[in-house]
């Protein structure tokens, strides 16, 4: 993969919702234009809903927060939405959680509208209706019944904004991107006098990049401020599945259980006794075990060995195996996503590998498993209205005008492909407090991030077992699309926030 390509793979990778809109540009060559916010903020609205069972009344507060730079001047304005049930004010006990979406960077529309607001879209199961059929529902899987809520947008993405005289481009790295959101929530603790009470912080695709670096930063404040906990949901916090240094195998380690996952929902992998968590647990252990040893001998591997090992790749991943023997036992994900079904001409979804479209000549096609960001993105849309009165939400941005992988400062030479340990501020605060916790999810169809790189994760970070929670959930990148997934991931939010 030459290095445009990889550039290209690096930006669809790192954004959460590959179709989300950038901001408005003139021409290619020509700065973006920000639409102007003209907003009467604070706005809240005093509402009620039915949470896990439970009654909750609540405020809704739409609001603006400043926050300062690096060096203290002004910074960005950045707008948020709070859903903070009645009495909770100074609450020593109550929980809130702050989410994000990914990017870099955009909107925390999805993770609102698609799994923790009081309203979500619901979408069928049936993936075969075109587009995607959806409802907007009362959420009654939301946490609030347990924590309170808190979704923010950076700067340059949703209503938020930098202040007058400030480039937008200073908060395009791993570091000032996720100073101006710790800012936020240490502002929004002490403006609403939640400093006692439980953090967490919710962060999706490079959104968990940016919470480990968030957390880190608020723990080093000239007044400490401790995590309790950090979800990492679609974690790319090591992108350790991605083949863009080529001696890197595992990659094709970490990728194996995605791509069988993937080749049984498609009918090409036969899952046998067990049903698909034997046969995932088959592929790990294949993976981890014959297939990394024969990626690690290379060529001096035998003739018979390779066949045989070809030809179990082939029953774990539907690939046959002489394309494997022609590839020395090799394919990338994006490889897989135009090999599977290369029969009936069609292209896997990269967020979402459940989802097809026909091959282009080119063999590429925009990402089929755009209709469920696209959806989420016209729905909120219509939330605003409903909930908070807003009927023009034209300055409302999806995402940040980032134009590709060097356009973003990721701290490390090389970008995120480096080996830079963007999960590494969670070991100081393993150490800090005693009670923090990390939680790692990630869906069965997620070709972006991996179960394999997940577990990678959680097994090389050297955190407490006991304090460390490995979730795999049926689903793409936003595995949370699937009802039945949507309840299991908010259950074990309710878990985890309530400390069991």
């Amino acid at each position: 993969m030459n290095f445009r390509n990889r550039a290209r793979a690096a930006a669809l990778l790192l954004m959460t919702l590959p179709l989300a809109a950038p901001a408005v540009v003139a021409d290619a060559g020509a700065e973006p234009q920000f639409p102007a916010v003209q907003l009467a903020l604070p706005t809240s609205k005093h509402l009620t809903g039915t949470f896990h069972g439970k009654a909750v009344s609540y405020s809704a507060t739409m609001a603006k927060t400043p926050v300062a730079d690096a060096d203290g001047k002004p910074g960005a304005e950045l707008v948020s939405f709070a859903y903070v049930a009645d009495g909770t004010r100074a609450a020593a006990d109550r929980p809130v959680m702050f989410v994000f979406n990914g990017g870099p960077i955009v909107s925390a529309q999805y993770l609102h509208m698609g799994l923790l607001g009081p309203k979500r879209v619901a979408f069928d199961d049936d993936i075969t209706t075109t587009p995607a059929a959806y409802s907007i529902v009362d959420n009654d899987l939301s946490i609030l019944d347990v924590a309170d809520l808190v979704f923010v947008d950076p700067a340059s993405t949703g209503f938020s904004r930098v202040v007058d005289g400030k480039d937008f481009r200073d908060y395009f790295s791993v570091k000032a991107d996720a100073q101006q959101v710790a800012a936020f929530i240490a502002t929004w603790l002490k403006d609403n006098e939640r400093t006692n009470s439980p953090l967490y912080v919710f962060g999706e695709s490079y959104g968990t990049m940016r919470a480990p670096e968030v957390v880190g930063q608020l723990a080093a404040m000239p007044e400490p401020i401790l995590a309790d906990g950090v979800i990492l949901f679609g974690q790319a916090a090591n992108i350790i599945e991605y083949a863009q240094r080529p001696a890197n195998i595992i990659s094709y380690v970490a990728s194996l259980p995605t791509l069988t996952a993937t080749g049984w929902y498609h009918g090409k992998v036969k899952a046998g006794k067990g049903g698909i968590d034997a046969l995932l647990s088959k592929s790990r252990a294949f993976a981890n075990g014959e297939y990394l040893q024969a990626l690690f001998d290379g060529n001096s591997i035998s003739p018979a060995r390779k066949k045989s090992v070809a030809k179990k790749l082939e029953a774990l991943s539907g690939i046959p195996a002489d394309y494997y023997l022609a590839h020395d036992l090799r394919i990338s994900k994006e490889e897989y996503r135009q090999e599977l079904l290369k029969d009936q001409k069609l292209l896997l979804g990269r967020a979402d590998a459940r989802y097809t479209a026909p091959i282009t000549d080119k063999g590429r096609a925009p990402d089929p498993s755009g209709v469920l960001s696209n959806a989420l993105q016209d729905e909120f849309r219509t939330y605003l209205g409903a909930t908070f009165g807003i009927q023009d939400t034209s300055a409302y941005m999806n995402a940040a005008p980032v134009k590709g992988l060097g356009d973003w400062d990721w701290g490390a030479a090389g970008g995120p492909f480096a080996d830079f340990p963007y999960q590494k501020p969670l070991n100081m605060l393993m150490e800090k407090n005693p009670k923090f916790r990390v939680m790692v999810s990630n869906g069965y169809y997620d070709t972006q991030t991996t179960m394999g790189a997940a577990e990678y994760l959680v097994k090389q970070a050297g955190w407490p077992k006991d304090r460390t929670e490995l979730k795999y959930y049926p689903g793409g990148h936003m595995a949370y699309t699937i009802g039945a997934t949507a309840v299991a991931v908010t259950d074990d939010l309710r878990a985890f926030v309530g400390g069991k």
